[in-house]
């Protein structure tokens, strides 16, 4: 196994931060035979997963060998599950790929808030795909409970967007 140089850790620093910041829960990576599963706890801290990472990469280039390595810990359970205050919202996902945007044009209102009712075919959001701004309209009427991502974050096909409570 070819070691990890300096510049390769820190690629991987900088890699835990974006998956962190887009709130990503698993992810793997695959390069020849280095091999690493990341795995994240929204409630643990990024400096815990950072000094994990590099220990591990270091007892992965001393055991000279080619692990599969989990950083990051499994969340706890609880003896009592809680109750889901979601349960029961609908979810506007996202039908393409792109960057999100909140409002039509930087310093102006955005489309909708926290709070707001929304009825179905209403613009909500745009999504920037390939320099085409497309206009995302709620597939549902209701009251806005929660916006999921935050203005200029890539987003991905699927991922949600809002949770509405339906009239």
């Amino acid at each position: 196994m070819n070691p990890l140089n300096p510049e390769d850790i820190q690629d991987l620093k900088q890699l835990i931060d974006f998956l962190r910041e887009n709130q990503v829960a698993e992810f793997e990576l695959n390069r020849g035979d280095l091999k690493l599963r990341f795995r994240f706890n929204q409630a643990e801290s990024a400096g815990t997963a950072l000094s994990d990472l590099t220990g591990l990469l270091a007892g992965a280039r001393s055991a000279g060998k080619s692990p599969v390595t989990t950083v990051g810990a499994v969340g706890t359970s609880a003896a009592e599950p809680a109750a889901d205050p979601d349960a029961g919202l609908h979810v506007v996902k996202s039908p393409i790929v792109g960057t999100y945007y909140g409002s039509p044009s930087p310093g102006a209102a955005p489309f909708v808030a926290v709070g707001d009712r929304v009825e179905k075919g209403q613009v909500i959001c745009i999504v920037e795909a390939m320099k085409l701004m497309n206009e995302i309209e709620s597939d549902a009427a209701g009251a806005i409970v929660k916006c999921f991502v935050s203005n200029g974050q890539p987003i991905e096909f699927g991922q949600p967007l809002f949770s509405v409570r339906l009239d």
